[in-house]
């Protein structure tokens, strides 16, 4: 519990650096929200007036205590923009990029450890052989190409899917996930190889270990030692890049969003850094490093989970 504890404390003070940061840095753009708002024909006085009524005209250190107590009672604020609370700007747009991270993490997870099991245990092989050079291939790709190329193979030639023709969660639930698939794909591989290349080191090197000798010399067979021994130790390095790996595959995310285009977080978050509506560029950056951390939290305890001895030491 006391380790539980830490790391919940740990990810409070992260996501508060994260804010204050963010808020700052928008601060010191050149630019002002009031006249980009009100367009290049508005008066001084306008301009003041609407500084005013957003609260622009107070220090930075008000503008960010006040911004801050109310996104911690879930109001983001209001889009400069759209002239809409910020919360109801992204109400629709959430669950699709959230959709997408955790189908293309899911991918990752199931592609990457059978894969690194059986390059490790065919090591040498020639199948070893050609999954490593496919995976140098695969991880040298950029998420965005293979999302082009994707989209050209599968949907203009073999048509297995109408590029563009996304269907919304409230229109139908399968035909949603199904567009995500392919988006998936493109963000998974180059990850999933990555993962494959440390797995594959992980259990190789936890191989060589004595304990795995004497598994071995007390009977056990080759499936008892793989998944009852060597495996629970070789996860948790790669637990740990999988962690590091969330971040990346939000903004990957956000990325292939525009190529398939998916009306998710990523369009609208380039639509309001053009347009200085910070409210709504805010509110998103927050999001995201909430479900960034909380899944680097969930890998965490994982992490102490599968070996008690991080959170006796922690």
């Amino acid at each position: 519990m006391k380790y539980i504890v830490k790391k919940a404390g740990t990810l409070i003070i992260t996501l508060l650096i994260v804010s204050f940061l963010s808020f700052f840095a928008f601060s010191i753009i050149p630019g002002d929200a009031a006249r980009s708002k009100l367009g290049t024909e508005a008066t001084q006085e306008q301009i003041e007036a609407l500084q005013k009524e957003m609260g622009l005209d107070q220090p930075l250190p008000v503008q960010y205590g006040n911004w801050l107590k109310n996104f911690i009672t879930g109001d983001m604020g209001e889009s400069y923009s759209y002239s809409m609370p910020v919360s109801e700007l992204l109400r629709d747009r959430i669950p699709i990029t959230v959709a997408l991270t955790l189908m293309s993490f899911l991918l990752i997870l199931v592609i990457s450890i059978p894969l690194g099991i059986i390059t490790a245990q065919k090591e040498g092989s020639r199948l070893d052989r050609v999954l490593t050079i496919l995976n140098q291939i695969v991880m040298s790709v950029p998420g965005f190409f293979l999302g082009i190329l994707i989209t050209f193979v599968f949907g203009l030639v073999l048509k297995w899917f109408t590029p563009g023709a996304y269907v919304s969660i409230t229109e139908s639930f399968g035909r949603f996930l199904g567009y995500l698939i392919a988006p998936s794909v493109a963000i998974a591989l180059p990850r999933c190889a990555m993962g494959v290349k440390m797995l594959r080191n992980s259990v190789i090197a936890q191989m060589e270990k004595d304990y795995v000798r004497t598994a071995r010399a007390r009977g056990n067979s080759s499936r008892q030692v793989m998944y009852g021994h060597v495996l629970k130790n070789a996860l948790l390095p790669v637990l740990t890049f999988w962690g590091m790996t969330i971040a990346d595959i939000v903004a990957n995310s956000m990325i292939i969003e525009q190529v398939f285009t998916i009306p998710g977080m990523g369009s609208l978050l380039i639509t309001s850094i053009s347009n200085r509506d910070y409210p709504v560029v805010l509110g998103i950056i927050m999001l995201i490093a909430v479900l960034v951390i909380v899944i680097n939290f969930i890998v965490d305890i994982l992490y102490g989970k599968i070996d008690p001895r991080i959170r006796v030491r922690q």
